[in-house]
């Protein structure tokens, strides 16, 4: 199957199968069945040795290109290995909604490294309108939960962050302290790995003070992913669960783990 511009070859293949093809499984249903997945075509997925580029992740020794043609590379061996063996772990065929590593390795290396900038300022822009910050009226149980789960964590960035933020109740927006705001914005993430694993935690979980925690070590993937779901979860406790719903929550899940993995393998 190899040919002599096997580079080439595999850097077309990896564009396919990553930039064209829907990660979520129910959105190739949607677009008419079965996903197209790409036969594995390698036999060995391994980190190579360190370069001026990181640590290249190799398929039969070869280095791989991101979509936009980069090399995937990470900063550290550890990292890399991890992205190699979701790589390792494909059989017949490589699909890419088992690969959540290689992917945000993917968006960082893309579209992260280079700039920086945008990818904190939506992170500081979700500061000033964070889910953690509306809270719920009422039934009482809810009220509870909301609090169980999230004023810790306000009260974490009150502490350690000298960022004190105003609660208020329902969904009509109000307004954050500035010097709230600018105190929290000093807790992201320099690195731009830990930023674009910030950004992704932020996005899947709708707070970025639950993913400045998670950065920070203040709660674990778990408790984070809890606290973003409280309202999901008392609806489906009083309703009934959507399977759906509970599926789609689960491929998130991955994207969330992949994340943290991120954030415990590469410091600041």
């Amino acid at each position: 199957m190899f040919v002599a511009s096997h580079n080439g070859l595999m850097s077309d293949i990896f564009t396919e199968v990553f930039e064209n093809e829907p990660v979520d499984p129910r959105e190739s249903a949607r677009r008419g069945g079965r996903p197209n997945l790409r036969a594995r075509f390698y036999k060995e997925a391994l980190a190579g040795e360190p370069a001026e580029g990181g640590v290249p992740v190799l398929l039969d020794g070869r280095p791989v290109r991101t979509p936009a043609k980069q090399l995937l590379a990470a900063p550290s061996h550890e990292l890399a290995q991890s992205i190699a063996a979701e790589w390792d772990a494909q059989r017949e065929v490589i699909n890419p909604a088992l690969m959540p590593l290689t992917r945000l390795a993917n968006a960082i290396i893309d579209g992260v490294v280079k700039k920086p900038q945008p990818v904190a300022d939506e992170i500081q822009k979700y500061l000033g309108s964070d889910l953690l910050f509306y809270r719920a009226a009422e039934p009482e149980g809810l009220v509870a939960a909301q609090g169980q789960h999230w004023d810790p964590i306000v009260q974490w960035a009150h502490e350690s962050l000298g960022a004190r933020f105003l609660l208020v109740e329902g969904v009509t927006f109000a307004p954050q302290p500035d010097e709230a705001i600018a105190a929290a914005v000093r807790a992201i993430p320099k690195n731009p790995w830990r930023l674009g694993a910030v950004n992704s935690a932020m996005a899947l979980t709708g707070s970025a003070l639950l993913a400045l925690a998670l950065a920070h070590g203040r709660l674990d993937v778990d408790a984070g992913w809890a606290a973003a779901h409280v309202d999901e979860d008392w609806n489906m406790a009083k309703w009934g669960s959507d399977e759906q719903a509970l599926e789609r929550r689960a491929h998130r899940f991955t994207e969330m783990q992949a994340a943290a993995q991120v954030l415990s393998m590469i410091r600041e």
